[in-house]
């Protein structure tokens, strides 16, 4: 017994020193500059031997020939360059740890329709990944719900806060619906069909007919909240119509996760019939529709860039060629990371691929930073780095779509200076000092 309590006391004692000791960091104090930086503003400028003035949290002044104010704490960025900080636009965050672990998952509820559920409210800020994306300049993000038909309401959090009250950007901003597949695959696809397996003898069900069905129920059920939203005064209040209203009123926006033409046909139905401001997240197949996109006005999420083609007789490299082929169409897009292994971290990576595939690096860090925000709608108080804007701002040695050259130094969050230490990098901290490896840096 005393040797089990001295192998418990020296595994907790192990743990302990390994986690993070990471807070949030304090209002922002007096006048900050950041100085002799190449700037990225990300709307396509491009300012050498630039400066920032932030003050209470916003950018106060920008350009190359901004006198410091006096008593002003100066960060000298002499070689470096300066970016928006980049926003991932749809993820699990905080809503999931471990995705083989389910004790760790609180991102999908039971049921088909679920408007009124908040993911904001399940966002648990002390995650150890969101610290490693803090690494890789990610200061924003919107938080997804999933499962069902409607999985509820998204929430933008900024990433340095105690709990989720403080990390709200921007609550309950959009609805997410995933459009049925509609798509007739082989019996046997996914497993259970095939001759002799357990699902041998059941019947064949008409996918495409039962994805329309879908499609008909929601349609539905939002022209009786659009009813619904009409009257003032209701006996009882209905939280799943309550919910949607704002997409109504264009106060929130209506996120179809759809990938194929057919899909993506059907939610330009949301925006003629309804009205709605539609997003499309995924959007694989977008590049074939981009005129359609453009003249209803609908915003893109590219989800995966790295990643197959959808359909078989598409070109190899089509992910990597659509961001450049909606940018010429004129659609308002952006870039994700949805890959459930880098969690996020290679977003400005996605970004760096599509910039060799017809992108310039300015429309490529653009799709990360003021798209994304204007996909998400913040784009007055984010997304570039300009006068009246809040003060999130990443400094890098190199370029942050490269991931060769990028090494984040600095990052503000509303003029916060925020701890850049997270768990893998005291892990490898850790190993190094076991094994006597000394950094080649």
């Amino acid at each position: 017994m005393k040797k089990i309590l001295l192998y418990t006391t020296i595994l907790l004692a192990a743990n302990a020193s390994a986690q993070e000791t990471v807070y949030p960091a304090e209002k922002q104090k007096g006048t900050t500059i950041i100085s002799n930086a190449t700037i990225h503003v990300g709307n396509g400028q491009v300012i050498e031997k630039g400066s920032i003035v932030i003050t209470d949290g916003k950018i106060t002044a920008v350009g190359a020939n901004v006198t410091a104010p006096s008593g002003a704490t100066n960060v000298d960025a002499q070689g470096k360059h300066v970016y928006p900080g980049l926003i991932l636009p749809a993820t699990n965050l905080g809503l999931v740890d471990i995705n083989s672990v389910r004790a760790t998952s609180d991102v999908r509820e039971i049921g088909e329709l679920n408007p009124n559920i908040r993911s904001i409210v399940a966002y648990n800020t002390d995650s150890k990944v969101i610290n490693t994306l803090r690494s890789s300049g990610i200061l924003l993000a919107n938080i997804v719900p999933e499962g069902g038909l409607i999985s509820g309401s998204s929430s933008i959090v900024q990433l340095d806060a105690w709990n989720w009250e403080d990390a709200v950007y921007k609550t309950d901003a959009g609805i997410h619906f995933t459009m049925p597949s509609l798509i007739a695959r082989p019996r046997g696809f996914g497993g259970g069909g095939a001759p002799g397996g357990p699902n041998a003898n059941a019947p064949q069900v008409d996918v495409v007919k039962q994805g329309l069905e879908q499609v008909d129920r929601i349609k539905s059920f939002f022209k009786e909240a659009q009813a619904y939203s009409k009257t003032d005064t209701h006996e009882e209040t209905n939280l799943k119509f309550t919910a949607v209203k704002g997409l109504f009123d264009k106060s929130k926006k209506l996120y179809v996760h759809a990938n194929t033409v057919k899909q993506m046909l059907i939610a330009l139905d949301f925006v003629k019939e309804f009205g709605f401001d539609v997003v499309i997240v995924g959007g694989s197949d977008s590049w074939q529709i981009a005129d359609l996109l453009k003249q209803n006005n609908v915003f893109v999420i590219l989800n995966q860039p790295h990643a197959l083609p959808t359909l078989q007789d598409d070109d190899i490299d089509q992910p990597y060629k659509t961001p450049a082929m909606l940018q010429k169409a004129g659609v308002t897009f952006a870039i994700n990371d949805e890959d459930g292994q880098t969690r996020g971290r290679n977003l400005s990576y996605n970004a760096g691929t599509a910039s060799a595939y017809g992108l310039t690096k300015e429309q490529a860090l653009q799709a990360i930073t003021l798209n994304a925000a204007k996909v998400l709608g913040i784009a007055d108080r984010t997304g570039s780095i300009e006068v009246g804007k809040d003060a999130n701002i990443v400094i890098s040695t190199g370029d942050i779509l490269d991931m060769r050259t990028s090494t984040v130094t600095d990052a503000f969050i509303q003029g916060r200076k925020i701890d850049l230490n997270d768990k893998q990098k005291q892990l490898n901290e850790r190993y190094k000092h076991k094994y006597g490896i000394k950094s080649p840096f």
